[in-house]
């Protein structure tokens, strides 16, 4: 199994830390694992982008032009990575702020109202949870127990007595994804 997906959204949305969660929770799983960021010299507001590739084998390079899957938090992201899905792949997008849907009928596109659910369960930070639990729920590749491992390595101890809060997102996105 080889998993080769692209988060792309604004600086501030956590689209970097969703990417090493999940490149974490890799690890946890003794699966090979590449996390490749990109992000503009904004510290917020500017676009950011990161590559996650979890593999049973070895990944023999980082830097993809197609991915399985496509996580997509902004306009600009949609207009840039949809066309990058395999066909057969997945998209899965957060509708705030997206003006222009996707008209791909090759890939399956679900739809996460992250930013609505994070802000309705009282921090708008746990967005990018919400946002993947809705995509362990369409692609499980890694268990949440190992998920939440992925937390406790990535963050700051002293933000571990938010691992509960990021618990409840995570369930709440798997909950909350559809298809569109």
């Amino acid at each position: 199994m080889t998993e080769e997906i692209i988060i792309a959204g604004f600086g501030g949305q956590g689209v970097l830390s969703m990417g090493k969660i999940l490149a974490y929770s890799g690890i946890m799983q003794d699966q090979e694992v590449s996390w490749m960021p990109s992000y503009g010299p904004e510290m917020r507001g500017g676009t950011a982008n990161v590559t996650v590739i979890v593999s049973d084998e070895r990944i023999s390079s980082p830097t993809l032009t197609c991915y399985d899957t496509a996580i997509i938090l902004n306009q600009q992201s949609m207009d840039k990575f949809e066309s990058t899905v395999k066909p057969g792949g997945v998209l899965i997008y957060d509708p705030n702020g997206i003006t222009h849907f996707p008209t791909r009928t090759d890939i399956t596109i679900y739809t996460i109202e992250g930013a609505k659910l994070a802000a309705d369960m009282g921090n708008t930070k746990i967005f990018n949870m919400v946002v993947l639990g809705a995509y362990l729920k369409v692609k499980p590749i890694v268990q949440l127990e190992n998920v939440i491992k992925g937390l406790k390595k990535s963050l700051p101890e002293r933000y571990h007595k938010l691992i509960p809060l990021n618990e409840d997102a995570i369930t709440m996105g798997m909950k909350n994804v559809v298809t569109s």
